[in-house]
């Protein structure tokens, strides 16, 4: 049944993720953030103040409630796996942030636990959701390059991340790469091999954690698509994000988002323009309003949503496979 009212979502976390959730829930008309759960209600209370939303330290107390129609999981990744089974439990719909846990074993579990559950789970892949990446996308499907030959994925973050953040972060693959991965499923969705080298060029900061700072990603299609990811922590000119699909008839691309478009020419020098955005709040805000949209008409009409569990499932045996392949020197099959 078609649900034509307001819908009422909760929110666990507060922190950085919580509250784009949190604005885009506010600018949506379609939608009511009802209540935010975090033990560090302070927080929660300071974003709670410019929607009305009720605040609990404790998640059980928002899922005691029958007044929701869905729940939002941005909370910490070793609580994801928890609140999905209580949620599922109580009936209610998810969009859970990636990964769903940093342990295949525990996704497994989960996975097994809930079946196939009545109400839609949605993972938290937003980029599928870019309007330039959606384009090419289906752009794609309707053969307008033939069929695709080869997927090249860059994605470098401006500045790498704090260390403490690192530290508990699952590695470059379950961290940064993952979000890559699922995109290289948005297109190729049936991949067969992984081959990945991975090295510190820049600092040794992270080789106390048997971590990265660069990435290279090579995989397989099962019908012999090629998919390059190309990942650093580090990038002097900004947040860089782009996406090319090659095949016989032709290549269709996605460069970086400037604020404007406004180019200098001087004596001295062309086409000068603003830098790239800075930071992945700012690159994709318009991705993160779509799939909460998307969230939303799957909670209507009662229909499974992309990216899926299951989608979050293999973006996790990508990543474990790309870590693999680095510690092996070997291609490994999927």
């Amino acid at each position: 049944m078609t649900i034509n009212r307001p819908l009422r979502l909760a929110l666990f976390g507060s922190g950085r993720i919580g509250q784009v959730h949190a604005a885009n829930i506010a600018a949506n008309p379609g939608l009511e953030l009802a209540v935010i759960a975090d033990p560090f209600v302070d927080g929660a209370r300071k974003l709670a103040e410019t929607n009305g939303a009720d605040v609990v330290s404790d998640p059980s107390e928002v899922l005691a409630r029958d007044d929701l129609d869905g729940v939002i999981i941005g909370s910490p990744t070793s609580t994801h796996v928890d609140l999905i089974n209580k949620s599922v439990d109580r009936g209610l719909a998810v969009l859970c942030e990636k990964p769903i846990d940093l342990d295949i074993d525990v996704v497994t579990q989960c996975r097994e636990r809930i079946g196939t559950p009545k109400s839609p789970i949605m993972l938290g892949f937003n980029r599928r959701f870019d309007p330039s990446f959606a384009a090419i996308n289906r752009r794609v499907a309707e053969g307008e390059i033939g069929k695709l030959e080869q997927l090249t994925i860059i994605s470098r973050d401006p500045a790498p991340a704090p260390r403490d953040y690192i530290a508990g972060s699952g590695g470059i693959f379950r961290d940064m790469t993952i979000h890559d991965l699922d995109m290289a499923r948005f297109f190729v969705p049936d991949i067969v091999e992984v081959s990945a080298t991975a090295t510190n060029v820049f600092t040794d900061e992270y080789m106390e954690f048997d971590d990265y700072d660069s990435a290279v990603v090579t995989l397989k299609g099962r019908d012999g698509e090629l998919i390059t990811i190309t990942n650093s922590r580090h990038c002097a000119y900004g947040y860089d994000q782009r996406l090319e699909a090659f095949g016989p008839d032709g290549m269709l691309s996605a460069t970086n988002m400037l604020p404007t478009t406004v180019k200098k020419y001087t004596r001295t020098e062309t086409e000068q323009s603003d830098p790239y955005m800075n930071f992945f709040l700012e690159r994709y805000v318009e991705a993160y309003a779509a799939e909460l949209e998307a969230f939303a008409q799957s909670i209507r009409t009662g229909e499974q949503s992309s990216p899926t569990f299951d989608d979050g499932v293999m973006a996790l045996v990508l990543a474990n496979a790309a870590e693999e392949s680095v510690k092996t020197g070997s291609a490994v099959q999927v």
